[in-house]
């Protein structure tokens, strides 16, 4: 059960409502999961940020830079959130990002070496360099070593991008955790 408690539109004072409308207005709104329940309260990570409304902001602002505005390609991104879901085995992560993996070409097999930790087989150069880069920086630093190997062939943007990521959904893993946020029991 979560420890806060779902905030609906009509519990929000003016920051709050400006704050949901920024999430479930964005471009999250098309997103591979439902970003409110029917009582309208937002779901996943999401009414978390309501508690605290200029850093929910600043925190929404960065995701959806992260998921929207940079040149990683579609299959590098998801295979990175869902690595950083592997790492602190965030079930909701998972939940939202696994549809966004399939329908950007990540296989069945490909998915469940992520979840154990291990880069997956099939991948093409770039996509092995990011990966190895993120589950660098997921055992805490990427090192001289795997920093020469990857960023020739990744380039210096999708290394910051990429750190800015791991980051990010970091954050949100330990918000998931904390919060007790849990898996809707059927996916829509």
């Amino acid at each position: 059960m979560t420890r806060l408690p779902r905030l609906s539109p009509a519990d929000l004072d003016d920051d709050q409502r400006a704050l949901r409308e920024a999430i479930a207005g964005g471009p999250r709104a098309g997103g591979p999961f439902p970003l409110t329940d029917a009582a309208g309260a937002l779901t996943g990570p999401f009414n978390a940020m309501l508690f605290a409304p200029p850093a929910g902001q600043a925190l929404q602002r960065l995701g959806a830079a992260v998921r929207y505005e940079t040149a990683l390609p579609d299959r590098v991104r998801e295979l990175a959130i869902l690595a950083v879901a592997a790492r602190w085995d965030c079930a909701f992560e998972r939940y939202a990002h696994e549809p966004a993996a399939r329908a950007a070409g990540v296989t069945g097999a490909q998915l469940a070496a992520i979840a154990a930790r291990t880069p997956p087989a099939g991948l093409d150069e770039g996509e092995a360099a990011a990966l190895r880069f993120v589950l660098a920086l997921l055992d805490g630093d990427v090192d001289d070593v795997t920093y020469a190997e990857c960023v020739p062939i990744i380039g210096n943007r999708v290394a910051v991008e990429l750190t800015t990521l791991v980051g990010y959904y970091a954050t949100l893993a330990l918000q998931l955790r904390v919060f007790r946020v849990t898996v809707p029991v059927e996916r829509p």
